[in-house]
Parts: structure tokens; C-alpha cells; sequence
């Protein structure tokens, strides 16, 4: 058969199993791995030249792999936080630990173990983002740090490919010329920091005129530093990342990483398709124990090591539960990883169709968990109970007799006017919030606070929530602020309810539900901006009154919550 035919039969087959995952809510990557096991040898047969798709294989992970790369700046770290950092390492740990203890006494060897346990640590941040932009969940705590805890898995998961990659170089190449190609490599990535830091943002700037330019530019660079890095005996994958994350520190980085996205999504599928065929159908029966048995321990292990880390500093569990679940399935760098041992020749594909079949049911196991998460929380709060080793904010006994006039629900964003309002209204308030580095600030600064959700009723009823007469809600979440206002507005009619809302459609059902009055900032920005521009027009001064003014409240605002 042609191969431009097959490759085609492969994409219709592709696409009409992917029609059939968006029906059922999945992500299109298991869509992918099924319809590889579709063309494969064990039922159409429609692969018959593997060498083309083989190729293209790689120009799809090579991509994917830059494409990660291009979000992973080198100070991420940092930037993502101490809870995301003990996180993301401590779930990597001890998941490795109790895998590679599981896969031993499922009698697999050590290599095999090793690989298996360190696959079984990685998440697939590409899904959770997708799943947690789908829910409209990327700016809620659990969010945030669910976003943090992953790009730490994916430096990890860069590290431990650049040692997978050094380990096949040492299988053929002597000591010293092993740290004579690590110390090249070494060399040439701080070169690319150094061009990536100083030269390229010049040249992307240059580039940046031209869409067509800067796009060929990025494909240049991706695969070309990936083809150097190979010749240096690394893999192409280690080679791709790191270009990108050379090129993430220039100001066109997301712009790159969105050109590139749907070269990526053409090439990769041929990954996952080629992967998914080459899954032994017949060896299924034999490894179908382990991979349930390593699965459920994916689903429900893997977030009970964050729900007990998340509780040890200090989160409610049900901060911990949501963030949990994000890890509860395994990542296209774990497939990445089996696939590169495979071929270096360390495992056998009986290992590699054992951690293809767990991503399987990990991934669809793990979609639905996500998307149903408020509905199942409910009924397993009380077993989370057992995992809240440290007593936290939530079980700290407060006098709950107290009554308040003025509730304030969140802090950090401009939670801190109202509380300054309060302050000079001389009106008896509290906050509420369930960040914990917030509670840390109202602690540092003698505002009374409470930690807790504002989506959960009993608390609400525990706050004294039906006694304020003013209830204020700077949280950004729709759901959230319309339970809130309900159940206030419904047993207190009389009560002022003010809240927060980004969308015109969502102020007008939060209106239609009883708040008194909606809060839309760039709104309200925008018409203040305009009657200043009515009221002056030309004349400067004013607004550099304003201006002034500005600078020294966001001086303020920026000290008080640092």
C-alpha cells in the first residue's frame, strides 16, 4: 500500500474515533492509542510501512517536547511557589517508592520497575490544563497550584530524560567519553541559555514582522538544536525541550508555542497511533492484573500522597482532593519515557504495552473523576478525614458566637479595599479565604479571618454567615458567588450581597439571583477612565493628579500584600 494512502486511512480512522471521544467526554490522546490498536496488525492491518510513520513520530514528540519546553522559563521554580514545589517533588518521590515496590512483587525486574515506577509519577499537564480550562477552573487555588505542581513534574521529567538518554550513550560509549559528551552537552545548553537570554529575543524581534518567518524560524531552531544534541549521543527529545526552553525567556514565546501547536497535534497523533499498534493484543490477558492493579493505584494513590502533602501545609481537604485528582493518570512523557527505553533496548514491548494500557485506563478513569469532582466530594469527605494528619485551619475551634456585620469573602485580589473600608466604616467584619498564604497576610496584618470554602454550606451557617448585613465576594468563580448570593439573599432579603463577575452574562444572572450590586472591574475602569477624559479632555494635569494617586495606592496595596 502506498504510504500516502495509508497515512490517510490512518487520519480517517483517527478522526472517527475522536469524533466518538468528544461524545464521551475524553481526551483525544486515548482516542489516538485506539486507533493505532485499530490499524495495527491485530485488526485492519492498515500499517504496513512503520518506517514513514516512525518518522513522523518523531518530528511529532521533537515538537511536543519544544512546545513544553517553550512554557518551562528556568526560574518556574520559583515562580510556581513553595506548595507546588514540596508538591510536585514530594508525589514524584513517593510515588516512585511505592511503584517500583508495587512492580517488584508483580515480579518484574529492576529496569523494567524502575522505568515502570518513574512513569507512573508523571501527569499529563496538557490534559489537566484542557480539562481545567474546560471547567473554568485555571484561576481557582486548587487550579493554580495543580498548574505549579505539573510544570515541576516537567522539569523533573526533563531531567530524568537527559539520564535516560546518558545511560543508552553508556551502553556503547566509555567512561571518559560519557563525561566528555555530558560536559559538551552541559556546555552547549548554557550557550543556548546564553543565546536564548541575549540574542535570540533581538532576532525574534526581527523576525516577529513576519508570521511566515518567525514560524520557519521556531521549526529551525526547535529541530536543529534536537539534531545537534543527538549528534552529541543525547536523544532528540532532550535536545527539543531544551530549545525550548531556550526560546521561552523571548517576549514571542506564547505566540511560537501557539503556531506551533497544530504541527504538533498532526505529528504527535501519529506517535500515539504507532504506539497504540504496537500494543501486543495477545499479551493483554497476561499483563491485565498488573496494569488494573498499577491503575488503581494511579486513580487513587497518587492523590492521596498530594491530599496528605496538601494537608501537611496547611490546605482544607477539599483544596487537596481537587488538586489531587490531577494527578490520578499517567502523561505523554510517561509514554515518551517507555518508548525511549524501549528502543535503547532496556525494556521489552510486553513493559511498554503494561504502562500504554495503564495511561489507557488511568487517563479516561481520570477525566471523568475531574469533571465530576464537586458531585463526588461530597460522599468521600468523610474518608478524607482520615488522611488530615495535621490539625489545620479548618478543624481550628473559633468562637463561632461572634456575630459580624460585614463578611469579605477572599483577600488577594481587591479584597483588601473592602477591608480597608471596614476599617474606616468602623464596622465589625471578617474574611474569609482558604488560601492559606493569605490567612498568613491577615495574620501579619490583625484582620480577623476564617479559612474555609465559600461553596460549602455548613460553613457558611458556622460563620454566621444569615447575620451579616453586608456580604461581599471578591472570588471569581460564577458558581461560587451565584450558591453564595442565593443562599444569603433567600434567607436574608433585606441583606446587601455584592460580588465580582469578568462576564456580562454572569452579572446578569448574578443579578437576576439577588446581588445587589456586581463588581466588573474592567467596567468600572474603563467608564471612570472615560468621564475623567469627559470632564478634562485635553488638560493633563488632572490626570496626572490621578496618576499619582495611582502609583502611591499600588505602592501600598503591593507592600501590605507581599
Amino acid at each position: 500500500m502506498d504510504a500516502f494512502v495509508e497515512i490517510g486511512l490512518i487520519l480517517a480512522v483517527a478522526t472517527l474515533v475522536s469524533i466518538v471521544m468528544r461524545l464521551l467526554r475524553q481526551p483525544l490522546i486515548v482516542g489516538y492509542i485506539l486507533s493505532g490498536v485499530i490499524v495495527g496488525p491485530y485488526a485492519l492491518g492498515i500499517i504496513k510501512t512503520t518506517e514513514h510513520i516512525e518518522l513522523f513520530a518523531k518530528f511529532g514528540i521533537a515538537i511536543l517536547l519544544f512546545v513544553v519546553g517553550l512554557s518551562l522559563k528556568p526560574d518556574v521554580i520559583r515562580e510556581v511557589g513553595k506548595v507546588s514545589l514540596v508538591t510536585g517533588l514530594g508525589q514524584v518521590i513517593f510515588t516512585s517508592i511505592l511503584g517500583f515496590g508495587i512492580m517488584r512483587l508483580l515480579n518484574f525486574d529492576v529496569i523494567s520497575s524502575l522505568y515502570g515506577a518513574v512513569a507512573l509519577t508523571f501527569s499529563s499537564t496538557i490534559i489537566i490544563l484542557k480539562l481545567l480550562s474546560d471547567k473554568g477552573d485555571l484561576g481557582k487555588l486548587y487550579g493554580k497550584i495543580s498548574i505549579g505542581f505539573l510544570l515541576v513534574q516537567d522539569i523533573v521529567a526533563t531531567i530524568i530524560l537527559l539520564v535516560v538518554s546518558l545511560l543508552g550513550s553508556a551502553t556503547s560509549t566509555s567512561t571518559s567519553n560519557l563525561i566528555l559528551t555530558f560536559a559538551m552537552g552541559s556546555a552547549f545548553f548554557i550557550v543556548l541559555y546564553v543565546l536564548g537570554k541575549f540574542i535570540l529575543p533581538k532576532l525574534s524581534d526581527f523576525l516577529a514582522n513576519s508570521q511566515e518567518a518567525l514560524f520557519l524560524f521556531s521549526i529551525t531552531w526547535g529541530l536543529g538544536v534536537a539534531a545537534v544534541f543527538y549528534n552529541f549521543g543525547f536523544s532528540l527529545e532532550i535536545g527539543a525541550l531544551i530549545a525550548g526552553v531556550a526560546l521561552s525567556v523571548s517576549p514571542y514565546a506564547e505566540e511560537i508555542s501557539s503556531r506551533m501547536k497544530p504541527l504538533r497535534d498532526f505529528f504527535v497523533l501519529l506517535f500515539f497511533v504507532l504506539l497504540g499498534s504496537q500494543i501486543i493484543i495477545g499479551s493483554i490477558g497476561s499483563i491485565a492484573v498488573p496494569a488494573l492493579i498499577l491503575s488503581l493505584f494511579v486513580l487513587i494513590g497518587n492523590p492521596i500522597i498530594v491530599i496528605i502533602l496538601m494537608n501537611l501545609l496547611g490546605y482544607k481537604s477539599r483544596t487537596g482532593f481537587l488538586a489531587g485528582l490531577t494527578v490520578a493518570q499517567i502523561s505523554e512523557f510517561s509514554l515518551i519515557l517507555m518508548a525511549l527505553g524501549f528502543s535503547l533496548g532496556h525494556l521489552s514491548q510486553e513493559v511498554v504495552t503494561l504502562v500504554t494500557l495503564v495511561g489507557i485506563i488511568t487517563i479516561t478513569g481520570s477525566t471523568y473523576l475531574i469533571l465530576y469532582a464537586d458531585k463526588i466530594y461530597p460522599y468521600i469527605r468523610p474518608f478524607l478525614k482520615i488522611l488530615e494528619f495535621r490539625k489545620n485551619f479548618e478543624e481550628k475551634k473559633e468562637n463561632t458566637e461572634e456575630i459580624f456585620n460585614m463578611i469579605i469573602f477572599g483577600y488577594d485580589r481587591v479584597g483588601y479595599d473592602f477591608v480597608n473600608t471596614a476599617e474606616r466604616i468602623k464596622n465589625k467584619h471578617i474574611v474569609v479565604d482558604i488560601d492559606p498564604s493569605s490567612i498568613q497576610k491577615l495574620k501579619k496584618r490583625g484582620v480577623p479571618y476564617r479559612f474555609g470554602d465559600a461553596s460549602d454550606v455548613y460553613f457558611l451557617e458556622e460563620i454566621g454567615l444569615l447575620k451579616a448585613e453586608i456580604v461581599v465576594s471578591t472570588i471569581p468563580d460564577f458558581k461560587t458567588n451565584l450558591s453564595l448570593i442565593s443562599y444569603y439573599k433567600h434567607h436574608r432579603p433585606e441583606g446587601i450581597a455584592v460580588v465580582i463577575s469578568h462576564d456580562i452574562k454572569d452579572a446578569k444572572a448574578l443579578y437576576a439571583h439577588g446581588a445587589s450590586f456586581v463588581i466588573m472591574p474592567h467596567y468600572l475602569g474603563a467608564t471612570y477612565a472615560s468621564k475623567m477624559i469627559e470632564a478634562h479632555v485635553a488638560d493633563n494635569s488632572p490626570f496626572e493628579k490621578e496618576r499619582e494617586k495611582h502609583l502611591e495606592y499600588l505602592e501600598k496595596r503591593e507592600k501590605v500584600t507581599e
